[in-house]
């Protein structure tokens, strides 16, 4: 799920890079939704050369600029930023982690997630398939939501937001684009990677016209109880389709202002 390219430019060699959620596949495209990172920005440029040749020559990465790699030190840093809400908390702010994946099943993961909500940390998860944390169980993960979305489309981007002091969502909230999701293999045995979105209209782009609009969604979603089984969620007012609203919303991205109706602004 990356891509560089080394361009002369004018005498001298400019990188893009590519970082995408979902793979380089046509056939799947057409039906998978999946988030893609363009850019010319050299820190995140030095940092997939770094990954390229750890896959090449099997040499660990070393410290990195920007970027998180699996097996190196991709859960670590997971483990890290959810420990960071946790320490908002306690110090009493305002802390919150919102994520997106398609599978939700390492223990370690889902332990210090229920850990942070017993500590009073928004813990909000869109996981589509497998999902080994129960929500609302009774001093484990009573503050924990967990939500399905099966639609028109196959969800399949993975975004990781962290409050970084404040709620979510707010304009100095810490937000990641993802290849991983939480599983032991893509932990400790694939190569993946977890990219910041440094961008502030990128990252209101995910954070606000994505997640929060995903959130909101009453007609694909389902919400996971803690015995195990989802059930429909009730809409309390106009049934909201996220499929549709992104049918007819295109990206933010290089639009300026343009804004989502379900948007709260920062």
């Amino acid at each position: 799920k990356i891509s560089l390219i080394a361009r002369k430019e004018d005498h001298h060699v400019r990188s893009y890079v590519h970082f995408g959620t979902g793979n380089y596949h046509p056939v799947t495209a057409k039906v998978y939704t999946d988030l893609s990172l363009f850019t010319a920005d050299e820190a995140l440029a030095r940092d997939a050369a770094r990954v390229f040749n750890y896959m090449t020559s099997s040499e660990p990465p070393g410290k990195l600029e920007c970027i998180a790699v699996s097996p190196s030190d991709l859960h670590e840093r997971l483990m890290t930023l959810i420990d960071n809400e946790i320490e908002h908390a306690k110090n009493g702010r305002k802390a919150a982690v919102w994520f997106k994946l398609n599978n939700l099943t390492e223990k370690n993961l889902i332990d210090r997630l229920c850990l942070a909500s017993r500590h009073g940390v928004e813990i909000k998860g869109i996981v589509r398939g497998v999902c080994s944390l129960r929500p609302g169980v009774k001093n484990y993960s009573q503050g924990v939501h967990i939500q399905r979305i099966i639609g028109r489309f196959l969800e399949h981007a993975r975004i990781i937001c962290f409050g970084n002091g404040a709620a979510l969502p707010n304009k100095d909230a810490l937000v990641f684009l993802s290849s991983a999701d939480w599983m032991p293999r893509n932990m400790f045995h694939r190569v993946e990677v977890m990219v910041p979105l440094q961008n502030q209209t990128v990252k209101k782009q995910a954070l606000w016209n994505i997640m929060q609009t995903e959130f909101a969604d009453t007609e694909n979603s389902r919400m996971l109880r803690s015995d195990g089984h989802y059930c429909a969620i009730k809409s309390k007012g106009t049934p909201n389709s996220c499929h549709n609203y992104f049918l007819t919303n295109p990206s933010l991205s290089g639009r300026g202002q343009a804004g989502n109706p379900l948007e709260k602004k920062p």
